[in-house]
């Protein structure tokens, strides 16, 4: 049997609420991590972390359109548009698979998660370097970009094979500072943003890149490299 990772969804309005994850996240999953994927609704009242936890052999938190409430790491004030249901399960299931040494992962959205979940904070002045003009069509987005900086002793440099990759960046929030017993695999030169980090407690890999490496699977290398790493993690 393939192994089973759960990707967190997100909470949109169409007519009336809806459960919604961009299919792009599924498809590396699949082809390149070899995995199943489950679904997990983003809905506070409708999930027990520990049962879920135990169900999982991973998990994935996706990037997203909503940005975390300043509330959970005592920032001054919120960056909108919010999301604190997806708040809420993704720190709270998160804990529960680490705990339960099982691998977790993160993507833009989901890196800033888990930064919060091991102590660290978010910043929100990042608009110009690191966000496109939102104005522009959607996959115009994605087009927008610079280079990031592997650290030599981390799993990025080493399933990678480089000390430099040139990625998309579409993030209003970033880290500010760096949760607890995080390794930095990632750092923008012309910032010192880090834009991955990577830990393994319990045992368990847990890493995540500030990046979208779903959206340029085929064509990066370093993105292949990444979903390549999920599915070692999960085999594991």
């Amino acid at each position: 049997m393939k192994p089973l990772i759960g990707v967190l969804c997100c909470n949109e309005v169409a007519e009336r609420p809806i459960q919604v994850v961009a299919s792009r996240f599924i498809a590396p999953l699949t082809k390149v991590s070899d995995a199943t994927v489950l679904l997990v609704p983003a809905l506070a009242d409708a999930f027990d972390a520990r049962s879920i936890a135990g169900r999982l052999d991973g998990l994935l938190l996706t990037g997203s359109r909503s940005n975390i409430a300043a509330s959970r790491y005592g920032g001054a004030w919120d960056q909108t548009p919010l999301d604190e249901q997806r708040d809420e399960v993704a720190l709270a299931l998160a804990d529960a698979m680490i705990e339960a040494g099982r691998p977790v992962f993160g993507i833009c959205r989901g890196m800033q998660e888990l930064n919060v979940l091991f102590g660290g904070t978010l910043r929100g002045d990042l608009e110009g370097h690191h966000l496109e003009d939102e104005s522009r069509p959607f996959e115009c987005l994605f087009t927008h970009g610079h280079d990031v900086e592997l650290q030599g002793a981390g799993v990025l440099a080493a399933a990678t094979g480089a000390r430099r990759l040139a990625v998309n960046s579409v993030h209003r929030q970033g880290i500010d500072r760096l949760g607890v017993g995080l390794d930095v695999e990632a750092l923008s030169p012309e910032d010192g943003l880090v834009e991955g980090f990577s830990a393994r407690p319990n045992g368990a890999q847990v890493l995540a890149v500030q990046w979208h490496p779903e959206w340029d699977v085929e064509r990066q290398a370093g993105s292949r490299a990444f979903f390549r790493l999920v599915g070692e993690a999960l085999a594991a």
